[in-house]
């Protein structure tokens, strides 16, 4: 797989993800197929519809010219084959996502390059920082290029740009998050299940006051982590303590801050549950910094990196971004008519910090 940028995309922050070999030196003729043709005693017409995937050609022909394109070198030109092609696809794929350098987002996007190289699909990729302008840009600009499908992530806004390139052919897939009163295949995390199996935990080592620290409640999925929150605290009796909540924690400092704030409320709580792996690694290291990592438990959603090697291991809800993404391209290649939202479970993996009891225990 060989990675390049043109110009303008770069220019964007979009990357491209590309299958086949690495273009000619400059100064170069690339071979044609009229140079295929000669080579393999066959007109251009049948070299042609054998590039092309037609009909009505031979095995023993087709593997003729299959040899001959491949000694010269031949790659046929994508946007000339499409517009040959009656089908009009081009065998590409856009992908927006919130940052394709976060590691949860980059796990998601192997996932769907696996399965595009797999198709022979060229992936294009780009991150939109939650920024509605920044998504409704790219959408049109993949559009434009005529992408045969969009994976994308959207951020709040109301997805017309959306609705609208569906409604002139592109496949859209939604990932992690869906859009409301849009009719598009959708692949999802079980945030509420996996959160509420988290705080769930939590309670059965012993602890009624549970600290929540989150993202802002404008993103659906720290919207349903905290319903998870809520709602194993109900299904065990204990009343929802406001004081105990943080929901804006998006960067390492707030983060910090709201830890901070709730260990030095004259009642903190014994436990927390963090609902963001940049939440739970601040958590982690300012509970380490006041030496209180074995006093305060702590699970948090979503995995991370060297999680096992602290001390003690950070207990997580951990995500499966990998096949969220295999299973998004699977549907945006896939020939499927009825749209489907597809959810993908988490699991529970027990290190340390989440297992710590309640001090009375």
């Amino acid at each position: 797989m060989a990675s390049n940028q043109t110009p303008s995309m770069a220019s964007r922050g979009v990357t491209s993800t590309v299958m086949g070999t690495l273009s000619a030196p400059p100064g170069t003729r690339r071979p044609t197929l009229r140079d295929v043709a000669a080579r393999a005693g066959v007109s251009f017409k049948t070299v042609s519809r054998v590039v092309n995937g037609e009909p009505g050609v031979s095995p023993g022909v087709t593997a003729r010219v299959r040899e001959a394109a491949d000694a010269l070198g031949y790659r046929p030109n994508a946007a000339a084959t499409a517009l040959r092609r009656a089908d009009g696809r081009t065998g590409t794929l856009g992908v927006l996502l919130d940052d394709v350098g976060n590691p949860f987002f980059a796990a998601l996007l192997r996932g769907i390059e696996e399965v595009a190289r797999s198709h022979g699909i060229a992936v294009f990729a780009s991150s939109t920082d939650l920024n509605f302008g920044c998504e409704r840009d790219m959408t049109r600009a993949y559009v434009a290029r005529q992408v045969d499908a969009l994976i994308t992530a959207p951020a709040e806004g109301d997805f017309a740009h959306l609705a609208q390139a569906a409604s002139e052919g592109t496949r859209i897939v939604l990932v992690d998050r869906p859009a409301t009163r849009l009719d598009v295949d959708v692949v999802l995390t079980d945030n509420r299940a996996g959160s509420r199996r988290g705080v769930e935990h939590l309670i059965t080592h012993g602890h009624l006051r549970i600290g929540y620290i989150g993202r802002d409640p404008s993103i659906y999925t720290a919207r349903e982590r905290f319903a998870g929150y809520v709602e194993a605290l109900n299904a065990a009796g204990i009343p929802l303590d406001m004081t105990l909540v943080r929901r804006e924690g998006a960067t390492r400092s707030s983060a910090a801050d709201h830890v901070e704030a709730l260990l030095s409320l004259a009642e903190p709580p014994t436990a927390l549950f963090t609902g963001q792996d940049l939440i739970t690694m601040t958590a982690a290291a300012t509970l380490q910094r006041k030496g209180l990592q074995y006093d305060v438990a702590l699970v948090g959603f979503d995995d991370f990196e060297l999680a096992d090697l602290l001390q003690p291991g950070v207990t997580v809800i951990a995500q499966d971004p990998h096949a969220i993404g295999r299973l998004a391209a699977e549907r945006a290649l896939g020939r499927e008519s009825t749209a489907a939202t597809n959810v993908v479970p988490t699991r529970l993996i027990e290190r340390g910090s989440g297992e710590i009891p309640h001090p009375s225990r």
